[in-house]
């Protein structure tokens, strides 16, 4: 199905479209789905301006959401520049392969551009080769030079 569609930067009246969009998002990385949650959680990061998200919808009908991607600020203390953390990108399943997932991330980066931003950041699971594709096909890199760890604070130690 061919889609015309617009990007937008969301705002307070978006919240319950990124919501759903969010919640298959966190179903796609194989968590609970939990709507109620997804929605207070997209809500307070646009109410304290802890995100910048940007939504896909369709242009003749914006009443349908097609996509969303999750940018949060951090910095780089080495360089001493504002860096972005492109942390959650989803199309819905009758969007894909519709340029949607590309346009948001133009959008992200021009976005992160005029903030004058030093890079953005982000990471895919291993086996998500469709995603490190399309991120290879304009201009990210893998990351060769450094090691990403984490430490889960949920579980005592």
């Amino acid at each position: 199905m061919n889609h015309t569609f617009v990007i937008k930067r969301a705002t307070m009246d978006d919240i319950d479209s990124i919501a759903l969009l969010f919640d298959k998002y966190r179903l796609f990385y194989k968590q609970q789905s939990n709507l109620e949650q997804a929605t207070f959680f997209i809500e307070n990061r646009l109410r304290n301006n802890e995100s910048v998200i940007f939504l896909a919808k369709e242009r003749d009908n914006p009443s349908i959401e097609l996509g969303f991607t999750q940018l949060y600020p951090s910095f780089s203390s080495v360089s001493m520049q504002k860096l972005w953390i492109l942390n959650d990108l989803y199309v819905d399943e009758k969007a894909r392969k519709c340029g949607v997932a590309k346009q948001l991330l133009k959008q992200a980066a021009h976005f992160a551009r005029q903030s004058e931003a030093k890079s953005i950041i982000l990471e895919t699971v291993m086996d998500n080769i469709p995603a490190q594709r399309l991120y290879e096909s304009i201009g990210y890199e893998k990351d060769k030079d450094v090691y990403h760890y984490y430490l889960d604070l949920t579980n005592p130690s």
